[in-house]
């Protein structure tokens, strides 16, 4: 016989354990989703002009995803609220009640309100735009919402409350004799006979009555704008973040983060200053800030050289030194005059549990694990098809466009925006090669791109230059015409739901599975 022979098991023999019998099977990797149409809000029609202060410029679920706000060009922003689920009371009664709930998800319409308006700062002789570059959520409280929205420079904290409205009930007049329009000042005020039936005594008036007011079952929203966060900044704020703690959030610009008190809006604290001594010595700016969702000590910002730098508030004061970096050096021989600018990193998002970080830069969107700063975790390409056609973005200035990135609820799936109205769902999950092409439009599904999920080049830094015209349109690597001009900046991925919205021009289209 070759080799030893396994022994034989006696009858009596216990069996192995359960774990040396059988090893567990190998997860499975996640299946597609298959994203349909909900709805839309502002829909164009065909040929219809966009006015540029109707451009969405920010999207943001709230915590719990009942509630969604929008911000434009013009300063405005956008309330929707969830109704088709209207509490989770509601929802348990119906499956209860063998109901099945096939409906799509539905937000209606809430409210609007001017958030800021258009300045001008005459010391430095410079216009201040009203748009609306970020919107964060607020922890809710006696039934209101508060959120944090700012443009350029400054940040306000908005109260939306609904309040029942009041009514006059009654009034201490005859309404028969008083004027038609009403005015107590007419003939019949001052009438011998009062309409509470009592004589007009000589020298005076009986014991007047007060209008009652009473309070009525209609409602009405009431927007206040409670506190103003202003001149921190000497440049333009790209990022806030509400801490984990409910009582501070940061707000980044190119040069410096700063560290607010939702209840002082006249002082805040500089924690990161990245600006040199010799302004011709700056060499990275911060592109992107974000706390971390639960360690109120710690989080994390971007940079235009492609690199994430954690930092924990704990160290010091001024965190001048980061307890970690995150980034991927460039191939030897791979380097050309766009490489520092096709890696600057537009935005970052922490996961919900906080054990990744998502980033997008121009060409591709990379997840790093917080505990691994070797390099990314998993590198999906965006848009390779647009690589051998650098210089005409850098000619027409589409390489300086700045897409926004989010991630599921549970972490399987991220997503992120494209040109011509298309944004891209990739599957993160284990052995997943989900890479499914999505078109802002009624009919998401009408175009796939069949791109490689996983980049093959490590990309890095950022200049910015000076602009010039090209040519927008094109025919991309599976013969689908794509349009510069058409570009899904902006999305968000609902807290806990296969749910996506996102903004393409003035219009607001979610999808869901």
């Amino acid at each position: 016989m070759n080799g030893a022979a396994a022994p034989e098991r006696s009858p009596s023999a216990s069996p192995p354990p359960a774990a040396q019998a059988q090893a567990p099977p190998p997860p499975s990797p996640t299946k597609p989703l298959e994203w349909r149409f909900s709805q839309v809000f502002g829909e164009r029609s065909a040929g219809e002009e966009v006015q540029d202060v109707d451009i969405i410029s920010a999207i943001e679920f709230n915590k719990s995803g009942h509630h969604l706000a929008t911000g434009d060009r013009g300063g405005r922003v956008v309330l929707f609220e969830r109704t088709d689920v209207k509490d989770h009371a509601c929802r348990k009664d119906a499956e209860k009640a063998d109901y099945s709930i096939s409906r799509h998800p539905e937000f209606r319409y809430k409210t609007e309100f001017q958030s800021h308006e258009p300045e001008f700062d005459y010391l430095k002789s410079l216009e201040i735009e009203e748009k609306i570059n970020q919107i964060k959520w607020c922890q809710a409280a006696n039934g209101a919402l508060f959120l944090l929205s700012t443009n350029d420079k400054t940040i306000k904290f908005w109260k939306v409350q609904e309040k029942k409205v009041k009514k006059v009930s009654e009034m201490n007049l005859d309404h028969s004799t008083t004027p038609a329009n009403g005015s107590p000042g007419g003939v019949g005020y001052l009438s011998p006979s009062l309409s509470n039936g009592n004589a007009l005594k000589p020298g005076g008036l009986p014991l007047l009555r007060l209008p009652v007011v009473v309070t009525s079952q209609e409602t009405s929203l009431a927007m206040s704008c409670r506190r103003v966060y202003a001149h921190a900044h000497d440049y333009h704020i790209n990022s806030i973040s509400n801490n984990s703690d409910g009582e501070t959030f940061i707000s980044a610009d190119d040069l410096r983060i700063n560290l607010w008190n939702l209840e002082i809006s006249n002082q805040s604290f500089n924690i990161i200053d990245v600006k040199p001594t010799n302004m011709e010595d700056l060499t990275e700016v911060i592109t992107s800030a974000e706390f971390h969702p639960t360690h109120c000590n710690t989080l994390a910002y971007s940079s235009s050289k492609g690199s994430i730098r954690l930092v924990d508030l704990r160290q010091s004061a001024l965190c001048d030194t980061h307890s970690q970096i995150f980034e991927q050096h460039e191939a030897p021989g791979s380097r050309s005059f766009f490489t520092e600018i096709i890696a600057s990193i537009s935005d970052i998002k922490f996961s919900k549990d906080g054990r990744h970080i998502l980033s997008r830069d121009y060409m591709t969107l990379k997840l790093w694990d917080v505990k691994m700063n070797s390099g990314p975790v998993a590198t999906f390409q965006v848009h390779e098809y647009l690589r051998p056609k650098l210089c005409d973005l850098y000619e027409n200035d589409s390489i300086f466009d700045k897409f926004e990135c989010c991630q599921s609820g549970d972490g399987l799936r991220v997503a992120t925006g494209s040109y011509s109205n298309i944004f891209r769902v990739f599957g993160c999950g284990t052995g997943s090669s989900e890479a499914t092409t999505l078109e802002a439009t009624r009919n998401p599904t009408r175009r796939q791109l069949q791109n490689p999920t996983r980049a093959t080049r490590s990309l890095s830094t950022l200049t910015r230059a000076v602009r010039r015209g090209g040519e927008s349109t094109g025919i991309d690597a599976n013969g689908n015409s794509y349009d510069l001009s058409t570009k899904l900046l902006h999305l968000a991925w609902h807290p806990s739901e296969n749910l996506i919205a996102c903004a393409a021009a003035n219009s607001l289209y979610m999808y869901y599975t």
